[in-house]
């Protein structure tokens, strides 16, 4: 039930008695089987079943449920009940569903048959694997190669990942777009560049011996849950967290661990955040300069009275290239300039810096508030920067942690799932596999949906995903994503993007992770790596839905065998059997990231493939740690001008990514829908709205292109005056698919200028 009425309320705690709430409601909704408690059981654990949700590591020493509220909720919604058979489209037309929301198709359950569309009835219907698979292959040798698009998202095994990459190669490009191109590819490039890792330089030890985490544009009451316990722990041993981020997230407010008996029983609350700040969307490196610049400030305040070093010289010198340029630039940065940006005081800032200064040991923790954003790549350097001042990266209990969101988002670009050449071992290629891989580089997922856009994509293959409703610029894609000649969809729900079918299209039904993969030589393990770089082996023992379903690796394999020119060492059929021998071929493809592949897969707390820069060795053009200076104090696109906003899109804590199990956000107050808009009252105020007012928010870009989202109620909501939020992927219409960072191309949706007016 809708209570826009209401004000939204104030909301309890992350974790206690609403996780558990949250959790029976799904449960209610998907009736899964009684199997799935065993499932829980397992997920997380070595030799289980590793959560298809989030990407937070797998520790050794796990607790007895070592699932989060998400991950609960992404195991039920997997196993559900119900199910989407061909019989489904005897009463539905692909027009008709298009009215229906994503939580509404998703609940009609999983897919259990390949799917042929007919454009005359307007319907999906059944069709024989085989006969699928020769019309793909068919298609697929008519169209030039370069138009033909190989997209994943963070979904699949390693195994099923490397082949995938293998697949594209083998056809003949390097069209390989992945989730990451629309969240952390800033932290893949902007890391590389600074500090010579495309990923974060921490380890699970180093939770634990940390005293201090600064949190910058990052959810983990929403988005990883996990994260809450090795928070809770830090709290208890003494450690310091201050938060930066336009959001007040109740993750990082406070915390009542499901998992402690006494807790539940008494409510007891752990205060997470020592210090809170709710700076202007975009505005992290003015927060992040203020910062430094206090440091700056208080070490050549120490040294004019001779006392000890506030900043760690020593591996500025060793370690680091162009600090001094970074450091004038600070001093000559004025408190005021500073603070007019980002929207925080002075004393908040320098109380903020006056705790990292008095810390040994700081984690710098981040997510997708600092990397969509135009000049997102700043601000990664610009942490980097601060965390440098005090030799912060690089040793025990210290560094930096990017969190990402989907389980297997990293891993896929670990075995070659990636449109850039240079990032890939292509002699390695040619030795295992004797064919010429492609040199010029693929499309980026912004590339790629420009291109279609301008017509020149013939067809789209997605290995799991929602990418039409992921994608910014919803209705331009689509308009113009029906206009190729073959779309694929390797699924296990039905959701948006199939209901945009081009001229030709299919959607193969797939096995979940914690289904049973048996194949010729039995069930078969797959792996992911998570966050920290550490891989694990997973193992599905439930049942499969359907006997018509197949594994993503023997997808990938039946349409690499239809479409590619046949090569004795590609072996397709033969990877099918045992996927042992995949993790063979990767292990010989990166011999440096998976020695001893098989044999250390299940080892507890998973094997780490290591990373330089957590050992203070630098693979940058310079050998050392990059220093950034920017030219700019916010990471935005955009000039602000009257009337203009800075709009951030949100997740709730009833979603992962496209995937919507519900209408209830509590944290934010938010019951009965996601068609709202969150603003502050004094802005509301200024533009003659009251709360519950319908209104119209237009895309404020100047590129000449109309872009509006009907049907949104404004709410009031706590957040800085120019700030305005709304809900992913509904708000994806605003987003120019322009709007990106310079770097990586990431799509800007945590800055989007906006205007909104009343509707009438």
């Amino acid at each position: 039930m809708t209570k826009i009425d209401d004000l939204p309320k104030e909301s309890g705690p992350s974790g206690g008695w609403g996780s558990l709430k949250g959790i029976t409601r799904i449960y209610g909704e998907s009736w899964p089987s009684l199997d799935v408690i065993r499932t829980l059981e397992r997920q997380n654990k070595p030799g289980g079943y590793m959560c298809a949700s989030c990407a937070f590591p797998k520790p050794a020493n796990y607790h007895p449920f070592e699932f989060c509220e998400n991950g609960a909720k992404a195991t039920l919604w997997e196993m559900t009940k119900a199910r989407c058979t061909p019989a489904f489209w005897d009463d539905h037309t692909v027009s008709e569903l298009r009215d229906w929301t994503d939580h509404d198709l998703e609940k009609t359950g999983r897919l259990t048959a390949p799917l042929r569309y007919d454009a005359d009835a307007d319907r999906y219907v059944e069709v024989g694997w085989d006969e699928a698979f020769a019309e793909i292959g068919s298609i697929l040798k008519t169209l030039p190669r370069k138009d033909v698009v190989f997209y994943s998202s963070g979904h699949a095994g390693l195994e099923a990942s490397y082949l995938w990459a293998l697949l594209a190669r083998a056809y003949g490009n390097n069209n390989l777009p992945q989730s990451s191109n629309m969240c952390h590819e800033t932290t893949s490039v902007g890391l590389k560049k600074v500090i010579g890792s495309p990923v974060g330089t921490i380890i699970w030890e180093d939770l634990q011996e940390t005293d201090c985490y600064f949190f910058f544009g990052q959810n983990p009451g929403t988005n990883s849950p996990r994260f809450l316990h090795p928070l809770q722990e830090a709290k208890e041993r003494g450690a310091k967290i201050v938060t930066f981020n336009p959001v007040k997230e109740q993750g990082l407010v406070s915390f009542v661990n499901p998992q402690n008996l006494q807790d539940m029983l008494t409510g007891n609350e752990t205060k997470i955040s020592d210090q809170y700040h709710q700076l202007r969307a975009g505005s992290d490196i003015a927060a992040l300069t203020g910062l430094c610049k206090a440091v700056i400030e208080a070490d050549d305040k120490a040294q004019a009275q001779g006392r000890a070093p506030v900043i760690d010289w020593d591996f500025l010198r060793e370690h680091s290239a162009n600090y001094e340029e970074f450091l004038a630039f600070c001093r000559g940065t004025s408190w005021e300039a500073i603070c007019e940006e980002c929207g925080l005081s002075e004393a908040d800032l320098r109380d903020a810096a006056d705790v990292y200064m008095k810390a040994e040991r700081v984690i710098g923790v981040y997510g997708m508030g600092l990397t969509q954003h135009v000049h997102g790549a700043t601000n990664i350097g610009m942490l980097v920067n601060f965390l440098a001042l005090r030799g912060n990266i690089g040793r025990k209990g210290a560094g930096c942690c990017p969190v990402r969101g989907h389980s297997n988002v990293q891993g896929q670009r670990t075995v070659g799932i990636a449109e850039k050449t240079k990032l890939i071992p292509m002699d390695k290629l040619r030795e295992l596999f004797g064919f010429e891989p492609p040199q010029e580089d693929g499309y980026h997922i912004v590339e790629a949906t420009q291109a279609m856009m301008q017509g020149r994509i013939a067809a789209t293959f997605s290995l799991g995903g929602n990418l039409v409703r992921a994608l910014p610029d919803t209705a331009r894609v689509e308009e113009s994503w029906p206009n190729q000649k073959l779309t694929v969809m390797i699924s296990t729900k039905l959701n948006r993007s199939h209901l945009y079918p081009g001229e030709t299209a299919f959607i193969l039904p797939c096995l979940s992770r914690s289904e049973i993969d048996e194949q010729e030589t039995g069930n078969q393990y797959v792996s992911i790596e998570d966050s920290f770089s550490m891989i694990h082996g997973s193992l599905g023992k439930h049942p499969a839905v359907s006997d018509q379903v197949k594994s993503e690796l023997e997808i990938t394999c039946r349409i690499a065998e239809a479409a590619c020119e046949p090569n004795p060492r590609l072996q397709w059929r033969a990877w099918v059997k045992d996927y042992s021998k995949v993790r063979d071929l990767i292990e010989a493809t990166y011999p440096d990231d998976f020695r001893d592949y098989n044999e250390r897969m299940n080892q507890p707390g998973g094997f780490w493939r290591g990373n330089p820069a957590h050992h203070r060795v630098w693979k940058t053009e310079s050998g050392k740690l990059e220093f950034t200076t920017p030219d700019r104090l916010n990471a935005l696109g955009f000039e602000d001008k009257p009337g203009r906003f800075r709009m951030i899109t949100m997740r709730s804590n009833d979603q992962f990514n496209t995937t919507i199990y519900g209408y209830s956000d509590r944290f934010r107050g938010i019951e009965g829908t996601r068609d709202v808009l969150l603003m502050n009252k004094m802005d509301m105020a200024e533009l003659g709205l009251e709360h519950g007012d319908p209104i119209v928010v237009h895309g404020d870009m100047d590129d000449g292109v109309a872009r509006r989202r009907d049907g949104l109620t404004v709410v009031t909501f706590e957040l800085p005056r120019g700030t305005v939020g709304g809900y992913y992927p509904e708000c994806n219409v605003l987003i120019p698919v322009e709007l990106h960072d310079e770097l990586s191309k990431t799509p800007g949706s945590k800055g989007v200028p906006v205007r909104i007016e009343k509707a009438s």
